[in-house]
């Protein structure tokens, strides 16, 4: 399990397990022991955990609970004195967890319909309550994935109701979202698309699924279709964004987060990999209309 003190209570967040499970061990704060006559814990149960690190470097630990994108790994990797805890549920799976108060962090990046602007709506839909803010973080391309030398021939979501088999992002991710907007303008029906049902948990395993041969097309980020040398058809610009709580916002941890983000070399980093543009990362957004 990762760990974090967040609202001054323990928020435990379970790690990857499978192939890669050695990993896991290595990242790992702590284990919680599940009996062998239960199958496991419903979220928000309180476990014993035995912990496998000090518990002043947990408390020096920053929680992102919401959307994948690769930078949140490129900043862990980057703080110093400091550790991120990154989980990927979506975009709304992020919204959840700060309602709950269960994160310092919730990258999202979820499109509003209406007025075409990310992020907002949702926060004042779901968090009005909340004492936060919303950080600009970064604009990236979304497109579809295929194969090198795209041999479907796939050129825009239309074909995606043909001979082809698609994976799909989880309900409640931002890309699943963004997905079902375009097909909605484009009346696309999801019932056309082979594989619409099909879900990935992040934009690796969607890029993953294509690399193996396993499915035809997948939507995801320009950053992954380059790390895992696909070709790439883009949809679109969107905004991914940073909700952080207020408290969390004025703290030395999230200074360390901040340096990071706004560094030179976090810049030429994300440069290198292609399919990023930034801004004014690290700007507070209002959320006034």
């Amino acid at each position: 399990m990762k760990l974090g003190l967040v609202e001054n209570k323990m928020v435990a967040i379970p790690l990857n397990r499978g192939a890669g499970v050695t990993m896991s061990l290595v990242k790992a704060d702590g284990i919680c022991i599940v009996p062998q006559n239960i199958e496991g814990y419903e979220a928000g149960t309180e476990v014993s955990i035995e912990l496998m690190r000090q518990l002043g470097d947990i408390k020096n630990t920053l929680v992102s609970i919401g959307s994948h994108d690769i930078v949140m790994d490129i900043i862990g990797d980057m703080l110093k004195h400091a550790t991120l805890s990154s989980t990927h549920v979506g975009s709304m799976g992020g919204i959840m967890a700060m309602m709950k108060g269960e994160t310092h962090i919730a990258p999202v990046h979820l499109l509003d319909e209406e007025t075409g602007i990310y992020n907002k709506a949702f926060i004042k839909k779901y968090l009005k309550d909340k004492e936060l803010v919303l950080i600009e973080g970064i604009k990236r391309v979304q497109g579809l994935y295929v194969k090198k030398d795209n041999p479907k021939q796939i050129s825009s979501l239309e074909d995606l109701t043909g001979n082809v088999t698609f994976v799909n992002r989880q309900k409640g991710a931002g890309t699943r979202l963004l997905l079902d907007y375009k097909l909605k303008i484009n009346d696309i029906n999801p019932n056309d698309i082979t594989g619409y049902t099909r879900e990935m948990t992040t934009h690796m395993t969607v890029a993953s699924a294509i690399k193996s041969g396993t499915a035809d097309v997948g939507m995801g980020i320009k950053s992954v279709a380059n790390v895992m040398d696909l070709d790439f058809i883009p949809i679109g610009e969107e905004s991914y964004d940073f909700i952080v709580s207020k408290s969390v916002y004025e703290s030395d941890l999230y200074k360390k987060f901040e340096k990071v983000i706004q560094s030179k070399e976090f810049s030429d980093r994300l440069n290198a990999m292609g399919g990023y543009r930034i801004e004014s990362i690290g700007q507070r957004i209002s959320l006034e209309e």
